[in-house]
């Protein structure tokens, strides 16, 4: 078993798709239109044939309050794995991203937290050796 699709709820599609390829780096692998939506996924240049992460409509009437009280108790809906937390600080920082929370040691890895514009807080890790 493996994982092979995860999602995000996003407040709107065409923005959530620039942020995750323009500022995240992510590369698009599905964008098929389904009614006012569509099936958006990105996944890691990295990995291209690796889990896709679907940048989902936020519409269903339990997505607002569970998003809401995950950023209002500044929980992470998702984490993603970087090589160099502190570079990544830097060059999102750059590109105007907010950070909740700066780079900090937590024994075991460094993690940092920002905000996605689309509705969520994703966590940075980077792990050590």
């Amino acid at each position: 078993m493996r994982i092979n699709l995860t999602s995000v709820f996003v407040d709107d599609q065409r923005a959530a798709r620039t942020f995750y390829t323009e500022v995240l780096g992510f590369a698009v692998r599905h964008d098929i239109p389904l009614g006012d939506a569509s099936w958006l996924t990105v996944v890691s240049p990295e990995a291209p044939d690796g889990a896709e992460l679907l940048l989902e409509p936020s519409d269903h009437p339990a997505v607002k309050p569970y998003r809401d009280a995950l950023v209002e108790d500044g929980i992470p809906l998702a984490q993603f794995a970087v090589d160099d937390l502190h570079a990544e600080h830097a060059r999102m920082t750059g590109l105007g991203v907010v950070f909740t929370q700066p780079p900090t040691d937590i024994g075991t890895a460094w993690v940092a937290v920002f905000d996605d514009t689309c509705g969520n807080l994703i966590q940075l890790v980077q792990t050590k050796a």
